[in-house]
């Protein structure tokens, strides 16, 4: 694998960093602004609109620029951002760093998914788009907990401040790392926009929402799961989150490693599995033993659908794929945001803290019922162009009126 993958992974780092740690700092942010920790919870809300938003804002900037100029861009962003979080003197400045540093995230992901596939040989594109995203499963393991204990004992901006050297390390990174690529000839935000037309975009993407959103439904409220149903203590959460990161890099190793190989049935396993898993969560929640195995498979079912997913958005947008990849990166964070709020839903109702289980395995089922459809629309498109390819043949056109009209993929 290219040392730029390195870069890439050194900015996923500190971008997974910033995106989850600000989970358990959230009552120390209160305190110090005054505010409700709801009122506080809009960080959280705050960042994933960014993402959602400036995932196809800004990639659609970047047609205009080349790509490694665009990932600078990028990581500079989220420096600036993580630096206004830092010193911010009001709740409403802290909630504007939060967001300007969300409008990076999915631009970076997407365009550097992208890069990624470009540097390595066809068939190891889901294994480098892997390998950058191992910065942001790493991040769950050591860069989360670590700025959690940063915050809670030295100050909650401290973490803030270090997530921005993460920044400008990545961005020095990447530029001395990532190689000069030129502007895509013909790239320009209308021919990126064709990439939609496709029903097999489409459906990788809402696959990603369902998917993912499956995960974010029970892990969202792992906290008062665990402390109120398993019986942990409070300063077991962040050890249990561990061993949910822990899982994602075992999930994205593995996602990687697969996808290259057999993308579909990787999906069929993953997404059937996560649903099985959330299902049975409900009821394992309240041995602690089990409740942390559920956690650790959880992680790992869930973001082996990652490398997949993304390689399958870069497949079908043949020809235009950075848009897509970015709008994609967003389509994971309305997610969690769409499971987020569906179990707090079922948890308000009265259902119990294990009810947003039953959520994601819902939500897991309905992403596996579109992979098998994504399949089967997949096989019939073959046998349709065949049929018209024939039907050419025998009316004169195409091959045998002694004309090869191109066929455009």
């Amino acid at each position: 694998m290219p040392l730029a993958l390195l870069a890439l992974a050194v900015g996923a780092f500190g971008i997974g960093t910033t995106e989850f740690v600000i989970m358990g700092l959230l009552p120390q942010i209160a305190a110090d602004y005054g505010v409700t920790i709801p009122t506080a919870g809009l960080l959280v809300t705050g960042y994933a609109l960014g993402v959602v938003i400036g995932a196809p804002l800004l990639t659609a900037f970047g047609t205009k620029v080349s790509r490694k100029r665009m990932l600078m861009l990028l990581m500079g962003l989220f420096v600036v951002g993580n630096l206004l979080s830092a010193v911010a003197p009001s709740f409403g400045l802290m909630l504007t760093g939060r967001v300007v540093a969300s409008l990076a995230h999915g631009s970076f992901f997407g365009i550097g998914s992208v890069v990624a596939a470009e540097l390595v040989a066809p068939d190891k594109k889901a294994g480098a788009i892997a390998t950058m995203f191992t910065g942001l499963t790493v991040a769950n393991i050591v860069g989360v907990p670590l700025g959690t204990f940063v915050g809670q004992t030295v100050g909650w901006r401290t973490t803030f401040a270090v997530v921005a050297v993460l920044g400008v390390i990545g961005l020095l990174g990447v530029a001395k790392l990532v190689p000069a690529m030129p502007r895509p000839e013909g790239a320009h935000l209308r021919r990126e926009l064709t990439a939609f037309r496709n029903p097999q975009v489409l459906l990788a993407m809402a696959m990603t929402v369902l998917g993912f959103g499956g995960v974010f439904a029970a892990i969202t409220y792992i906290a008062p799961m665990m402390t109120e149903v398993a019986g942990y203590s409070d300063g077991a959460v962040t050890w249990l989150l561990v061993l949910f990161g822990a899982g994602m890099f075992l999930g994205n190793l593995l996602g990687g490693r697969y996808a290259d190989r057999a993308l579909m049935p990787l999906l069929y396993a993953t997404l059937g599995g996560l649903a099985v898993v959330l299902a049975l969560f409900t009821v394992v929640a309240h041995d602690k033993i089990l409740a942390a195995i559920a956690i650790l498979l959880v992680g790992a079912l869930g973001f082996a659908t990652v490398p997949p997913l993304q390689k399958r958005v870069l497949d079908q947008a043949h020809g235009a794929p950075t848009l897509a990849s970015a709008v994609n990166i967003g389509a994971f964070n309305l997610g969690n945001a769409l499971a987020a709020w569906l179990g707090g839903l079922v948890i308000a109702a009265g259902f119990g803290y294990t009810a947003p289980n039953w959520v994601g395995a819902v939500l897991a089922a309905a992403a596996l019922g579109l992979a098998f459809w994504s399949a089967a629309l997949e096989r019939r498109t073959p046998a349709t162009q065949a049929h018209a390819g024939s039907a050419d043949a025998g009316t004169g056109s195409g091959v045998g009126g002694g004309v090869r009209t191109p066929v455009h993929h």
